[in-house]
């Protein structure tokens, strides 16, 4: 395991949340935004980060505490999370706590709202997943993904989705090259639409979408052609759209690759909590597994 890599992973996510929080939801701007900036939807604060990365750090807290995944533990530690910020969860995870609250059982809760809702293909289970891709070895990543991803999303190309980016950061953090990683990633991936996108990835719209898959393909292809952790993220944030999201997926993916060292150190001082985060992500390194 790469220590700075997979410690750049979590980070990076933040990072990418953070920035492009002020984003979400509007339009390009005329001018690129480089640096930590408020405002927004939501009227952030420059470095307060959202819903991606607090339920990131739920996620690092039930694998730290019980060594591995489970869906009970992680379903609890959402809730509050949940309560304190409203504002920020979309609309499948909004309706999937609040039968949790009333007593549903999260699988349960998860499939009841994708019934009611007519899907659940939204990218909530993506953002978040970056800590399994730290905590788990390639092999047993994709297990947890989908576990992880039926918390809230039901609908299996969300989990699929969520997946494919754990498992390159799986791989990146563990020493694969990028590309390697990418390949079996994609080769690993069981929806045939992801696998069209990422197949030909260059041949496809960057789309800052909500949907999981169309979310997941914008944010990969932009790290796989990015040069550094800097232009992958502002490459991404600046796209508009749900900027917050794909921000925290190619930060995440581009911490690994480039790890923490390469985050900008104005992003980094400028970050909400950052010593609670650096220090959650050095307690899950310390429990992952080689």
């Amino acid at each position: 395991m790469h220590k700075l890599r997979a410690v750049g992973a979590f980070i990076g996510l933040a990072i990418g949340d953070a920035l492009g929080a002020p984003l979400e939801g509007l339009p390009p701007r005329p001018i690129a935004v480089t640096e930590m900036e408020g405002g927004g939807i939501h009227n952030t604060l420059p470095g307060q980060y959202t819903d991606d990365t607090l339920q990131a750090s739920a996620l690092a807290q039930t694998l730290i505490r019980c060594r591995g995944f489970d869906p009970d533990d992680f379903a609890r530690r959402l809730i509050p999370v949940y309560r304190a910020h409203p504002e920020f969860f979309g609309p499948t995870s909004r309706a999937v706590f609040d039968l949790i609250e009333g007593g549903t059982e999260p699988g349960v809760a998860a499939r009841m709202v994708h019934e009611t809702r007519g899907g659940s293909r939204s990218n909530g289970s993506v953002m978040r997943g970056v800590p399994i891709g730290i905590f788990y070895p390639p092999g047993e990543v994709r297990e947890a993904s989908l576990a992880a991803s039926r918390v809230t999303h039901f609908d299996p190309a969300a989990g699929e989705a969520s997946a494919l980016v754990n498992r390159m950061v799986s791989g990146i953090c563990r020493g694969e090259e990028v590309d390697a990683a990418f390949g079996q990633a994609l080769a690993a991936c069981r929806d045939p639409e992801l696998r069209g996108l990422l197949g030909d990835y260059r041949a496809y719209p960057l789309e800052p979408s909500l949907d999981a898959v169309i979310a997941t393909h914008c944010a990969v292809s932009i790290f796989l052609d990015a040069p550094s952790f800097r232009e992958a993220v502002i490459t991404a944030v600046n796209l508009g759209g749900d900027a917050d999201t794909v921000g925290a997926i190619v930060g995440g993916l581009a911490g690994a690759r480039f790890s923490c060292e390469a985050i900008p150190g104005s992003w980094l001082s400028a970050l909400d909590g950052r010593e609670e985060l650096l220090d959650l992500a050095r307690r899950l390194l310390a429990v992952s597994r080689p």
